[in-house]
């Protein structure tokens, strides 16, 4: 009998040890979870995939800094989430490296103007959508006035965007030429490498401004595929929290203000405006 009661309390021990020790372990997630509650890289720090060319939404000044209407954006949903400017940290890719960058755990988030779609949430999440407009044609050809007009052309896309998407779908008599950002695509187009470039309507404006040869031939709406921030898939967390700080931003006029600034005289979302 002795032997069967030391059985049983040696069992016993082992089963309290196994449940100190499995709670010990779920103290030790709660504790983590609770130092980094959004599931960061850096429990302190957010770490941003941008581009440095695509003004005016995200662009490098002349001293070195990021700057536009996605970054100013991003940097005031993040201090509504509690980070201040110092603990957001930009770094300029390619654009066709973003959301690759951010599925492998280089990036907590993508921040580019980045449209939402089908194809990409099946490798990444995004965040509820805060921006909408056109895509739009870019030459110096007066010849090119619609999209019969593009048969024949070389027309730049940038790889990777909703631009080259849609071409590849919708411009098949029409010979696609890929850069990987706007800059080389509008060398390309002003050296006569191209006939054309396929962007967003922002940044075509702000080359007509820069490169008076150049025009704006066609414009298509594009409201199907809102910019969203895009997050490493399954970070609800993240995902949310940035989500409320956009709704805040959109409600209070924050979002208002800095579409005014950056887009002045570009129609105005009402999606996007303070609800009464």
């Amino acid at each position: 009998m002795s032997i069967i009661r030391s059985e049983i309390s040696r069992r016993a021990r082992g089963a309290v040890m196994a449940v100190a020790l499995a709670l010990t372990g779920l103290m030790a997630q709660q504790a983590a979870a609770a130092d980094n509650p959004y599931g960061l890289i850096d429990p302190k720090v957010i770490s941003v995939g941008t581009m440095g060319d695509s003004k005016p939404y995200t662009f490098i000044t002349s001293d070195g800094k990021f700057t536009g209407f996605d970054i100013e954006l991003f940097l005031n949903v993040a201090e509504r989430m509690g980070f201040k400017k110092d603990q957001v940290v930009f770094t300029g890719q390619e654009f066709s490296a973003l959301m690759p960058s951010v599925a492998n755990g280089r990036f907590d988030v993508a921040v580019a103007a980045i449209g939402t779609t089908e194809a990409r949430k099946k490798t990444v999440d995004f965040s509820d959508g805060y921006l909408a407009g056109y895509l739009s044609v870019l030459t110096p050809d007066a010849k090119i006035t619609d999209a019969a007009s593009l048969k024949g052309k070389r027309l730049g896309v940038v790889q990777g965007t909703l631009q080259e998407i849609y071409a590849t779908k919708n411009f098949k008599d029409t010979d696609l030429v890929k850069f990987p950002d706007n800059n080389s695509a509008v060398s390309a187009l002003n050296n006569g490498t191209i006939d054309a470039h396929f962007l967003d309507y922002e940044a075509a404006k702000d080359y007509t401004a820069r490169f008076k040869g150049l025009k704006i031939a066609i414009n298509i709406p594009s409201f199907d595929a809102p910019a969203g921030f895009v997050v490493r898939k399954g970070n609800d967390a993240l995902r949310e929290g940035f989500n409320k700080g956009l709704h805040a931003a959109m409600q209070d006029g924050t979002w208002k203000k800095l579409y005014e600034k950056w887009f002045p005289g570009s129609p105005m979302p009402a999606e996007y405006l303070p609800k009464p």
